[in-house]
């Protein structure tokens, strides 16, 4: 069986375990949020679907995440290939507050930018 960050166990970050850490461990495996944001956003497919929609994950990496987000009950294997559980799907429901606050931060990361750049095209401005 596949080892996942389980609450209540040490886990990267966090010796106490808490559950959002647990989640935090899980999540920030490589391409684990890849993944599992695919599946929702893009719905049910096969391995190879996938595969190809990740672009440039390996089939043992994507064999290791499945194993891992199936086993953490976050997707499951139906008829139509790989999906998202009711419980996958609220974890990225639950990021969309996050993704809007990245958006922001890129917003404003390019604004500072190109102010600085401006700044220094023109040093008597």
């Amino acid at each position: 069986m596949v080892h996942i960050p389980l609450p209540g166990q040490p886990v990267r970050g966090s010796q106490s375990g808490k559950p959002l850490m647990a989640l935090f461990d899980l999540l920030g495996r490589r391409w684990a949020m890849g993944v599992l944001w695919q599946l929702c956003v893009g719905g049910a497919c096969t391995f190879r679907e996938l595969q190809a929609r990740c672009e440039t994950i390996s089939p043992a990496v994507l064999n290791a995440r499945l194993n891992e987000l199936r086993q953490a009950q976050l997707i499951e294997r139906g008829e139509s290939g790989y999906q998202t559980t009711a419980l996958g799907a609220q974890v990225i429901t639950a990021l969309h507050p996050l993704k809007d606050l990245a958006e922001l931060w890129t917003q404003q990361l390019r604004q500072t930018s190109s102010n600085e750049a401006g700044s220094a095209e023109n040093p008597t401005a």
